[in-house]
């Protein structure tokens, strides 16, 4: 079995891992990267308020048996738990983990894992979504729609906005019409009760 020194960049204190299974790990991540790299970038949504919490170009890999994507990077949209516990799913026996909450609407959005064991170690501190935690928007794919919710939910777009300022200005015009006409017919009312009293 040979063994293999794999560099983690991203920790601060230059940490080396010896795994036999780092090379699998780094060439699942590095075909990632190389798929992301050729399609166009993705941004990564909260599902719940579809606030942006990352995008493609912090990919660090995915774990299918988890359901899960990693991304080295986020946003401020995403608040780190404070308190770290210990994961109780099987698939991760000693786990110390904190929660990502969208810091817009409180959902938990994944997991940020503090301490692993040496066959997880590719995932410590890296921030791992779940996917049906979150939605995807491919950049420049004008053929996507959001999905339909109803008007209490729908983000208000600068085109949304300006179709209401239309429709409100149409409105208020209607209603200034409305307005004038109702104090033409009460002073033609007031009139004709006026003859009709001094006659």
């Amino acid at each position: 079995m040979a063994a293999q020194i794999d560099a983690r960049s991203a920790c601060s204190d230059d940490t080396y891992v010896v795994s036999d299974s780092a090379s699998v790990v780094q060439s699942s991540a590095a075909a990632a990267a190389a798929a992301a790299d050729a399609d166009a970038p993705a941004v990564f949504l909260c599902g719940h308020c579809r606030r942006p919490v990352g995008d493609s170009r912090s990919w660090a890999g995915s774990d299918e048996e988890l359901n899960q994507i990693l991304l080295k990077r986020v946003n401020e949209n995403i608040v780190i738990g404070k308190e770290p516990y210990v994961s109780c799913t099987p698939n991760e026996p000693g786990c110390l983990v904190v929660n990502l909450t969208c810091h817009g609407c409180g959902s938990t959005l994944g997991l940020m894992y503090t301490s692993t064991p040496k066959a997880l170690d590719f995932k410590r501190s890296l921030f791992c979504f779940g996917v049906e935690n979150i939605e995807s928007y491919v950049l420049g794919s004008a053929d996507q729609q959001m999905a339909a919710v109803n008007s209490e939910e729908r983000p208000v777009t600068l085109e949304f906005q300006d179709i209401i300022e239309q429709q409100m200005t149409k409105i208020k015009s209607l209603a200034v019409t409305i307005g004038q006409r109702l104090l033409e017919i009460e002073v033609d009312l007031q009139s004709r009760l006026d003859i009709v009293m001094h006659v």
